[in-house]
């Protein structure tokens, strides 16, 4: 029996030596337990220290217990009063869940463990980030969907399209060039390029490069400097598609 006593009395000790002025000692009559034993009530709240008060209207919460007579190898006698703000049903709940933590401790002592855990939930259910309230939804901007037009574009149709692209490319080119162009020694013979960007093919009758006195039948030549990049071939695509699909 003296030994329960003396480790009841230091763990009364050491509780109010952490919570100060948040335990103290209360008569029985006042606790709501049916006992003569001594009472003590501890009050918690769900902040901080750095909590800002005029920010929100804290609640507060009253744990009480008691020692039993072989305390801790019995449950302490536990009761919890709404100070303020706790709703009832809140306060069955809790009371609920540190009497089965009572049961899961025996053998030690108990109590600042079940302040703590009262703490925890009282944060939970009724702090800054608690309550019953779901957060609002943010609404998101809806994506824009963008509806293509014309026919899908496959690897088979952009080649044939290519082929057709560079052979008018290459016909209209050849009309635009001076016979003289054409029949021209092919080291003094202006590439694609150079041909248009000198802009003789904007005057007709432009000086040829030198007389030949038999002419010969050449084939066109282009420099590679005429193919287009496909990345700039497919864009051409798509846009001929899409006038077509909007015409």
């Amino acid at each position: 029996m003296a030994d329960y006593e003396q480790e009841q009395e230091m763990e009364v000790e050491a509780l109010q030596a952490i919570l100060m002025d948040d335990i103290q000692e209360i008569d029985p009559s006042e606790s709501g337990i049916a006992t003569t034993a001594r009472c003590f009530q501890i009050l918690l709240s769900p902040q901080d220290d750095d909590f800002d008060e005029s920010a929100y209207v804290p609640v507060q919460l009253a744990l009480i217990f008691a020692h039993t007579e072989k305390y801790p190898d019995e449950p302490p006698l536990l009761n919890v009063k709404s100070v303020r703000g706790i709703k009832p049903d809140d306060l069955a709940s809790l009371k609920e869940k540190l009497d089965q933590e009572a049961t899961e401790n025996l053998g030690m002592a108990m109590v600042y463990t079940l302040v703590s855990s009262a703490k925890e939930w009282l944060s939970e259910k009724y702090g800054q980030n608690g309550g019953d309230d779901e957060p609002e939804e943010t609404e998101e901007p809806e994506e824009e969907v963008i509806v293509p037009h014309g026919e899908a574009v496959t690897v088979e149709s952009f080649l044939a399209w290519r082929e057709r692209f560079e052979a008018e490319l290459a016909l209209q080119r050849a009309k635009l060039m001076p016979d003289s162009a054409l029949t021209a020694p092919k080291e003094k013979k202006l590439t694609g390029r150079q041909y248009f960007e000198s802009g003789r093919h904007a005057v007709k009758g432009a000086s040829t490069v030198a007389d030949e006195d038999e002419e010969e039948e050449e084939d066109i030549e282009f420099d590679d400097d005429f193919e287009d990049d496909e990345e700039d071939m497919l864009e051409h695509y798509l846009a001929e598609q899409s006038g077509k699909s909007t015409a």
